[in-house]
């Protein structure tokens, strides 16, 4: 895996992978995993990385990964599937993009600078929308690709409804009290030891939090897995621990100018 993610483009694999998806189904069918998004057992998740490999990440079914998995869970455990919203999804992964868009609940759109999911092209660090827009934002594994995530931020904040809610992943290490970024570092081969990945530019550390309430929003982390059994756990091929940060923008915020 690790060499077809260094030889072939994220939107190539995207497109190929309508006709892969069916073979994998059958080739890797069985009961030791279960994928919670599709529903469906496997005999093995496949092992996933640019840097060191995690064992039991990458799903044959889906495509999904650990956090895929865990979001589809919190989203099925709460009432946001089933409620009328508006919804910016910022770099949609295709693991979610039909069943989004799918939902008779929500008025879906997409936004990437590239892929071929976006419904809009455009910089997420100048989106293309009215302020007080969306009731729900997604963008997830985004922010760590942007050298100026702090305007990302902040934009996301400006669009986001009153009380608008979003969901903001990022990989973050808790080892690391604060974030490390190195605007030096360019190279892919630099970035991939520094930072973990060829096209990341930080590694956030727990300040993480502190850079969302800087901006303006309420921010909740949320620890999903300690909802979940731990057999499940396994089952599911979850990462025990892991954070889903929820960001909410509260009526007595003011819009931010950063970049406006």
């Amino acid at each position: 895996m690790k060499i077809i993610l260094k030889i072939f483009s994220r939107n190539f694999l995207i497109r190929i992978s309508y006709y892969l998806l069916p073979i994998l189904k059958i080739l890797y069918s069985g009961n030791k995993f279960i994928d919670p998004i599709d529903g469906k057992g496997y005999s093995k998740f496949l092992s996933y990385g640019y840097g060191k490999l995690r064992k039991n990440a990458l799903s044959p079914g889906t495509l999904s990964l650990e956090r895929h998995r865990l979001l589809w869970l919190y989203l099925k455990g709460t009432d946001l599937l089933n409620s009328k919203l508006k919804v910016l999804h910022i770099a949609p992964e295709q693991i979610f993009y039909k069943k989004f868009k799918n939902n008779l609940n929500w008025d879906y759109t997409t936004f990437d600078l590239k892929s071929p999911l976006a419904d809009i092209k455009g910089d997420v660090t100048n989106l293309s929308f009215k302020n007080n827009s969306f009731d729900l934002i997604i963008c997830n594994h985004v922010l760590e690709h942007i050298e100026d995530d702090r305007s990302a931020m902040s934009e996301i904040y400006r669009v986001l409804k009153k009380d608008g809610m979003g969901i903001l992943q990022v990989p973050i290490d808790n080892n690391l009290e604060k974030t490390y970024e190195d605007s030096t570092l360019v190279s892919k081969k630099d970035r991939t030891k520094h930072f973990g990945q060829y096209d990341h530019v930080r590694v956030y550390g727990r300040d993480y939090k502190d850079r969302l309430e800087s901006i303006g929003f309420i921010v909740n982390f949320i620890n999903y897995t300690d909802q979940i059994e731990n057999n499940l756990i396994s089952k599911y091929g979850l990462i025990k621990g892991e954070i889903i940060p929820i960001v909410k923008r509260l009526i007595k915020n003011k819009i931010p100018v950063m970049g406006h």
